[in-house]
């Protein structure tokens, strides 16, 4: 299961949140109610996925996603306010920010942006971890950069791995979306 920091400062919309992406989302999340919780609770748990209030107490929310991306610069965040000036908009995408979202919002929207980035995040996070392969009877470790032929092994240099990878994750994608379609 995913999980999600929400910080959220108004109660009703917190927990109405929380509920929603629980019940229709399969998510977990962690609801805190200011910027100085959400930096705690990020330090001490794992999130797949952060959802900010711009305009909270103790440290807004463009703080804490500044930072946020100081701990981890890869973890999607959505920016969520009422501010709706460009200004704010602009800081928010500078500041490492993936999304941004105007109160009022519809809650069904705000599922379809989290699981666009979820799904671009996990896809990243697999094409970080791939680094052994299977290429008919070769295995490539990616790793180690040595190819295997029938219990013969080649070491590759570094640009010779790092292109067969690339070309590697290039087929992996193009049959996982044959499969998918």
């Amino acid at each position: 299961m995913q999980k999600i920091l929400l910080a959220e400062d108004d109660p009703n919309l917190g927990e109405l949140l929380k509920d929603y992406l629980e019940l229709k989302g399969k998510f977990e999340v962690v609801l805190v109610e200011d910027g100085d919780q959400a930096l705690e609770a990020f330090r001490k748990e794992e999130f797949d996925l952060c959802i900010f209030d711009v305009m909270m107490p103790k440290k807004d929310g463009f703080t804490l996603g500044k930072e946020i991306r100081k701990v981890n610069e890869n973890i999607p965040i959505i920016f969520a306010t009422a501010k709706s000036m460009m200004e704010d908009k602009t800081e928010a995408f500078e500041l490492g920010g993936d999304d941004y979202i105007t109160k009022p919002f519809r809650v069904e929207e705000l599922l379809l942006r989290i699981n666009a980035l979820l799904k671009r995040a996990s896809k990243d996070k697999e094409e970080e971890l791939a680094d052994k392969f299977e290429i008919g009877d070769y295995f490539f470790d990616y790793t180690s950069q040595v190819i295997t032929y029938k219990g013969q092994q080649q070491k590759l240099s570094t640009k010779e791995a790092e292109l067969l990878r690339l070309l590697c994750l290039k087929k992996k994608r193009r049959t996982h979306t044959r499969r998918s379609t």
